[in-house]
């Protein structure tokens, strides 16, 4: 019977649109972060407001999320629901944290002072507990970034979006549409506490005053956890909301529009100077409390038509997650090469990045096609049906 259920199950037809809207938001994080080598801070940033990728993959995550799970409450265990997060998204952290360990010591250079005082034995436990998804302590920095997986900084997200699947599936879940909404709403009002830099509840004290933005979350310090739960609870929970809700907008040619949109909001050049930082932080709330949730509105509202256009899509969601979870190790190398050559011609500095993007997505693929899916399928055969 189990095993029929989770066929029927498996039926849901996807969004395309909004898989392939994951894929392009990857695409820019990629290049988001090897420009960010050459950036002299975050209002200097080319493709400055790249860091709002997460925050849209996590209103895409809660909409999805929604859409797959909430109607098999009653069908489906809350362990069936953990089995099927963790093996759609564990291999390949795994992954990432192993090519983190493989190509550590590549990275050595001053921009991460702790390299070269780092044994190859710690790295390899570092590795161990970056596969148990426990985040890394301050104390325990290999790298010098204070990151919660310094073998692989962008793990940070993943750690913040299983926390809010645990949250939906033991609590959110259960909720009534008001409920939902109250719950948002105060989300909400955390995310401008954090964006207008309000700093009601006294957390965010060691930061910038000018800094204006939702970038952080990535270390265990008050601050940072402060940021992080921010960051992950209005886009995950509001798109679940969205969702519920049902109020979707349909557009022509609904792909490209909301792509359009996407690239637009995250190589947005910074808001205010120095004077009028402020202007940023409602650019990012702007960003994060109505732009995303229009675009998944219109993109799961639409339709993509066209063998040829469904498949670019099909293909961008799934190197998507493989991309982002992979490419920032081979960044780390890029940071230590143009620390290492100062001097180095402009036309080395653009074959270096340009290497480093064209690598980062020829690995995504075949950690796609040769591990995630097959290690998915194996997994999927081995705990998700009953023989």
């Amino acid at each position: 019977m189990e095993k029929i259920t989770d066929a029927v199950m498996s039926e849901k037809p996807r969004y395309a649109i909004l898989d392939g809207l994951r894929g392009v938001a990857a695409v820019i994080v990629v290049a988001f972060h090897l420009f960010e080598t050459y950036s002299k801070g975050p209002a200097y940033q080319i493709l400055n407001h790249g860091y709002l990728a997460v925050d849209f993959f996590f209103v895409l995550s809660g909409f999805v999320i929604g859409y797959a799970y909430d109607n098999r409450w009653g069908k489906m265990s809350t362990l069936a629901f953990f089995k099927r997060r963790l093996i759609r998204l564990h291999p390949m952290v795994i992954m990432g944290s192993a090519i983190g360990a493989l190509l550590f010591y590549f990275g050595n250079c001053e921009r991460f002072p702790l390299i070269d005082q780092t044994a190859w034995w710690q790295v390899l436990l570092m590795f161990l507990l970056a596969c148990t998804m426990i985040p890394a302590l301050t104390s325990w920095d290999i790298r010098g970034w204070q990151e919660t997986n310094p073998l692989n900084g962008p793990t940070w997200s993943l750690l913040w979006e299983y926390l809010a699947n645990i949250l939906y599936a033991l609590v959110v879940r259960r909720f009534s549409k008001i409920a939902l909404v109250c719950f948002v709403s105060f989300a909400a009002f955390l995310t401008l506490d954090l964006t207008l830099n309000l700093d009601v509840f006294g957390l965010l004290a060691h930061r910038d005053i000018t800094a204006y933005t939702v970038i952080g979350g990535w270390s265990i310090t008050p601050e940072q956890v402060y940021i992080g739960i921010v960051r992950v609870l209005y886009p995950f929970f509001g798109g679940l909301l969205l969702f519920r809700i049902g109020k979707l907008i349909r557009v022509k040619a609904g792909f490209w529009w909301c792509s359009l949109l996407v690239v637009a909001a995250l190589v947005m050049p910074r808001i205010g100077g120095e004077t009028d930082a402020w202007q940023n932080g409602i650019y990012d709330a702007a960003c994060i409390l109505l732009l995303f949730p229009v675009i998944v509105a219109m993109g799961a509202g639409s339709e993509v038509k066209g063998k040829h256009s469904v498949a670019v899509c099909n293909y961008l969601g799934e190197i998507s997650y493989p991309l982002y979870i992979t490419h920032y190790p081979f960044a780390y190398m890029q940071m230590a090469w143009v620390t290492h050559n100062p001097d180095a011609s402009m036309g080395a500095h653009v074959f270096v990045s340009v290497s480093t993007f064209i690598l980062s997505v020829g690995v995504a693929h075949a950690c796609l096609k040769l591990y995630d899916l097959p290690v998915r399928n194996w997994l999927k055969n081995r705990f998700l049906v009953n023989k």
